[in-house]
């Protein structure tokens, strides 16, 4: 069924006041010099060295454990670091961009020299948003924020609407995934200069893109974190994660760091224009306090955009919906939360493995249209493989809050050779589930690449320096993927790649000539979105108002009812061919005094598919073994 791709972007809108906050710590250009402000409570002494010549300026300390102080010589351009106590002489915690990395001196910048060329930017709300997660130092050869910024126009018309960038906060070395940055106010040199983010922003909203980025506030990396130099109450004594100690949010000096996250929440907002956040792992930020980190950062973030609406989504494995609950009734104020369960039930549909944390899942009918309905499918009950109950009860949440994707960053690499999707089924039923994920109401996340079906794995990689540390991460991998029994054999861990290998990284780059090689999966997701956003009744992203059925194992009726006679209707068989002969389903049934008009069909030969066949006729509902189509109610 063709259908035209084309979209136009209208970026007129009323100019919006551009946000009036304003960073406190790190260098801050005044007129007459740069004042600096740094949390150091367990030092006596702070003094701010100027490393084009050398000469140092005490700073005084407060009763609060900051210290402060302008220095007239100061300028924007020049490098500094901090000597503490007369000793060795370190980066600042909040140093806006270090040239030569972590352990490198850091740059005074002036943020207000960037001249935005675009005023006009209203922002985004949830509703209505197609996200496109990248990775900078992959998506393209060059690896950068300005080759990615050259492929802009061909996201917007595929019908994506909001970049997810993962991580940028600089790192050690020269690749990383970023989730152990260590200078979390300063974007990674090895993506660009220190305006290449705003230039990216900038570019983007031209195109009526939005951005967001990833953060990650739940531990800090092992490689270039000088935070324990100037105070140990950085990390908490109370809670341990998985990648060490946990962010200290409700112990002693918890008010120190706490300032600290929240400024650069708000500072990625207001000083890049940025969209919103994703909160990287929110299970492992833990705070007893009275009011929770996530609901102050909601709050302060949302204040420092001004006028601007935001995006504020988490990662949550324990699938916790108080992410995205109003902060009046308990919850963090948060616009969505990721919904893990949607890609653990689709990649068991598609491939049948059900080893480690797939093992709760059966990827059936039922538990399709399950997770359509309701968000996610674990609310309370026992989950075997962590051996308690999991998840929380949904209400009456919005189906945008729910972000659903068949692919990202960690699902993809959490695999010996870091398969795509695409890799492990067959093309007619990967068209057909990916025909229910894009359809479905809630807001979908494509990786990148996965419009195209890319052949590029998404390995794991990192570049440490240290021979110790980078054995130490290798041998950390090899023991996660050992969860998965096939990937505890012998064989299987000799084959996963080394993090440190440079042919990991270069392996992982997209191969953007493959939306030509590929153009009938590309081809599938334009059409795909443009039903999505063009389609009045899909466009609604009305939860309450979807109803499903099982027609067998596999197969499922999704109908999107109106008040107006003027349904949808979305039958996919993930299965073996299905002769639903008589049809003793009442979803199925037309509407009074009106019959099912064929829309889409994922066996369309523009997709690679085999050829349409209208799965209705006067005998009866006869499904296509891995097909999905949709259908219009029509009255007579």
């Amino acid at each position: 069924m063709p259908i035209s791709t084309s979209q136009s972007v209208d970026i007129t809108a009323p100019t919006i006041a551009q946000p009036q906050w304003r960073m406190t710590l790190g260098a801050q250009v005044e007129p007459g010099g740069v004042r600096f402000r740094v949390w150091a409570p367990k030092r006596v002494r702070v003094d701010v060295v100027l490393e084009e010549d050398g000469r140092s300026f005490p700073l005084t300390k407060d009763d609060r454990g900051y210290f402060s102080g302008h220095v007239p010589i100061a300028a924007a351009g020049m490098s500094y670091r901090y000597r503490l106590d007369n000793g060795e002489a370190y980066p600042d915690p909040c140093s806006r961009f270090q040239p030569q990395g972590p352990h490198g001196p850091s740059l005074i910048v002036n943020p207000g020299a960037y001249r935005w060329r675009l005023d006009e930017w209203p922002g985004l709300r949830m509703p209505g948003q197609v996200i496109y997660e990248l990775h900078v130092g992959t998506f393209t050869p060059a690896g950068t924020l300005d080759a990615a910024q050259a492929e802009l126009d061909e996201l917007r018309d595929a019908g994506v609407t909001v970049i997810e960038l993962m991580p940028l906060a600089e790192f050690p070395g020269r690749w990383n995934w970023g989730y152990d940055g260590v200078d979390l106010f300063a974007p990674s040199h090895v993506y660009g200069d220190h305006e290449a983010l705003k230039r990216f922003v900038d570019a983007a909203h031209a195109r009526g893109l939005g951005v967001i980025l990833d953060v990650v506030y739940n531990h800090f990396g092992p490689d270039g974190n000088y935070l324990p130099l100037y105070s140990e109450q950085y990390a908490s004594a109370r809670h341990p994660t998985e990648w060490g100690q946990a962010v200290n949010f409700d112990g002693p000096g918890a008010e120190g760091v706490r300032d600290f996250v929240v400024q650069n929440a708000c500072y990625w907002l207001a000083e890049y224009r940025l969209d919103g956040l994703r909160l990287d792992a929110v299970h492992a930020i833990y705070d007893d306090s009275p009011v929770h980190i996530l609901a102050e950062l909601s709050q302060q973030a949302r204040a420092a955009a001004g006028d601007r609406t935001v995006l504020l989504t988490a990662e949550c494995e324990s699938q916790l919906i108080q992410t995205v609950r109003p902060i009046d009734r308990g919850g963090w104020g948060l616009d969505g939360v990721w919904s893990d369960d949607f890609h653990h039930i689709g990649r068991v549909a598609l491939t049948g493995r059900r080893d480690a944390y797939y093992s709760d899942y059966r990827g059936t009918a039922q538990e399709l249209v399950s997770i359509v309905k309701r968000g996610f499918v674990y609310q309370g009950q026992r989950y075997e493989w962590q051996d308690k109950p999991r998840g929380t009860a949904v209400k009456d949440e919005r189906a945008s809050a729910f972000v659903f994707f068949l692919q990202n960053h960690d699902q993809i690499a959490n695999h010996v050779r870091g398969d795509r999707l695409t890799a492990l089924a067959g093309p007619d039923r990967y068209r057909a589930l990916t025909a229910l994920f894009l359809l479905a109401p809630e807001t979908p996340l494509l990786f990148m690449g996965q419009e195209f079906a890319a052949s590029s794995p998404f390995l794991y990689f990192c570049d440490h320096a240290d021979p110790r540390l980078a054995e130490a991460v290798y041998q950390g991998r090899k023991r996660f993927l050992s969860e998965f029994p096939s990937y505890a054999t012998p064989e299987a861990q000799a084959a996963i790649p080394d993090p440190c290998d440079p042919a990991t990284f270069e392996r992982s780059k997209l191969d953007l000539s493959e939306r030509v090689r590929h153009a009938g999966v590309y081809r599938l997701h334009k059409d795909l979105l443009r039903l999505r956003r063009e389609d009045m009744v899909l466009a609604r992203q009305d939860r309450s108002s979807l109803d499903g059925a099982v027609l067998g194992p596999q197969a499922l009726a999704l109908r999107y009812c109106t008040e107006t006679d003027d349904d949808r209707l979305l039958l996919v068989d993930l299965g073996p061919d299905l002769a639903f002969v008589p049809a003793p389903e009442p979803l199925l049934a037309p509407v009074s005094g009106g019959k099912w008009r064929l829309l889409w069909s994922s066996d369309d030969p523009r997709y690679g598919g085999s050829g349409v066949v209208n799965p209705l006729s006067d005998t009866g509902w006869r499904l296509k073994g891995g097909s999905a189509t949709l259908f219009a109610a029509v009255k007579r």
